[in-house]
């Protein structure tokens, strides 16, 4: 149960609904919208334990389970709507092991910020879009539109004030706190008159904040302006390519990916930031004949840092934004026709010596990843056996 919600709006529900729920059940839905619009979450049915809701319940976030304000929880009474202040909402569904009951279902959809200012976290930068429109009416020309650093200018459209601010330059402050990685810089839009100033000017302070499961985007402007509170989430930009050879130069292009049993394969995964600080690493890579269910027939080539097929090795990267690794077309091909790989790979900063990503290979039961760490999961494929008298490693 559970999992990650990204369409505009759909259902939820507890395990089995209409029917009795699981015991000892935890289930956490994260609903991801579009950029620059919001979650609204209405339950339409609930029948739990009622009480106290200590024993069986439901919790409402405004944004990822670990690092956002409850919104609610509660387990009986009057059917409640959410509307979360973001692109994302989060729910959990708990049951402990007494009673059972047919539990409960929610609808969600998405619906447009209606702020005159957006903002989106992409993997190099801050884009950044203030409607000139919203100017005028505060009296403002998009003239005096500028940054931190003025050098770096926005680009005017007839509709739109456009940046594009880099995690790496034009001012921008990077930091790190307990919970995030923070890029932050500031719009400034300065109050015209040269004797007398009736306006106050305003920062529009904008930050990209890497929590340990999104990007989270915030805005807001100083005192005695138009209070502007714009949060999204995002995700890191990450591929997995397959190369013909452990020089790692010629790409494997073709689709789907023809090979012999046995056959080394060789593998490259590639974040895409412009922050140099970070660093990849494979942390698990499961392999499945259905790209939609990693579960019911799995095989896992590492698990948790910790090889679990004897032909997994890693290579030395030139760079910590990639990880480099390889292994074996190995039997389960041989009754399957078609393999897909679904690899998480995790990011964490570069030099945290006490985060997974170097601490390799962990016998813990549960991901436990630090505050500056975030897993990304990609999904490869698919591989398929040669039909025959193809030479081996003629798909490269």
């Amino acid at each position: 149960c559970g999992g990650s919600v990204s369409d505009s709006s759909g259902m939820l529900q507890s395990p089995n609904y209409p029917g009795s729920y699981p015991n000892d059940a935890d289930c956490v839905w994260n609903i991801q919208v579009e950029n620059n619009f919001r979650v609204t979450l209405t339950f339409r049915d609930i029948a739990m334990q009622s009480g106290t809701c200590q024993h069986d319940y439901i919790e409402v976030y405004d944004g990822p389970l670990h690092s956002s304000p409850l919104l609610g929880r509660f387990c009986s009474g009057s059917f409640p709507t959410y509307v979360s202040s973001s692109n994302m909402m989060s729910v959990r569904f708990h049951s402990d092991s007494r009673y059972s009951f047919r539990g409960f279902q929610a609808h969600y959809s998405s619906i447009p910020s209606g702020h005159n200012t957006t903002i989106q976290c992409l993997p190099d930068y801050m884009h950044v879009v203030v409607s000139r429109r919203y100017l005028r009416s505060q009296g403002y020309s998009a003239e005096s539109v500028t940054l931190n650093d003025s050098r770096c200018r926005p680009t005017l459209t007839s509709q739109e004030v456009v940046f594009n601010i880099p995690y790496n330059g034009c001012g921008t402050v990077q930091e790190e706190n307990n919970d995030t990685i923070n890029y932050s810089n500031t719009i400034r839009v300065a109050s015209s008159g040269y004797i007398i100033k009736r306006k106050k000017n305003i920062n529009l302070h904008v930050s990209c904040k890497m929590l340990r499961k999104s990007w989270q985007q915030v805005m807001y402007a100083a005192e005695d302006t138009v209070e502007v509170n714009e949060h999204q989430f995002g995700k890191y930009d990450m591929n997995i390519t397959f190369y013909d050879s452990p020089a790692f130069q010629r790409q494997v292009r073709s689709s789907p990916y023809y090979i012999d049993l046995n056959q080394n394969l060789y593998l490259q995964a590639c974040l895409r930031s412009s922050d140099p600080n970070l660093k990849v690493v494979v942390d698990t890579c499961v392999a499945s004949p259905d790209p939609h269910d990693f579960n019911t027939l799995a095989y896992y080539l590492v698990r948790n840092g910790c090889p679990r097929d004897s032909s997994y090795a890693t290579f030395r990267s030139p760079s910590s934004h990639f990880a480099r690794f390889k292994f074996n077309a190995f039997e389960f091909m041989s009754r399957h026709p078609s393999v897909y790989l679904k690899c998480q790979m995790l990011v964490c900063r570069l030099g945290d010596y006490s985060s997974h990503c170097y601490r390799g290979c962990s016998s813990r039961a549960k991901r436990d990843i630090s505050s500056a760490e975030e897993e990304v999961d990609v999904v490869v494929g698919p591989i398929q056996l040669h039909g025959g008298a193809a030479p081996s490693g003629s798909a490269g």
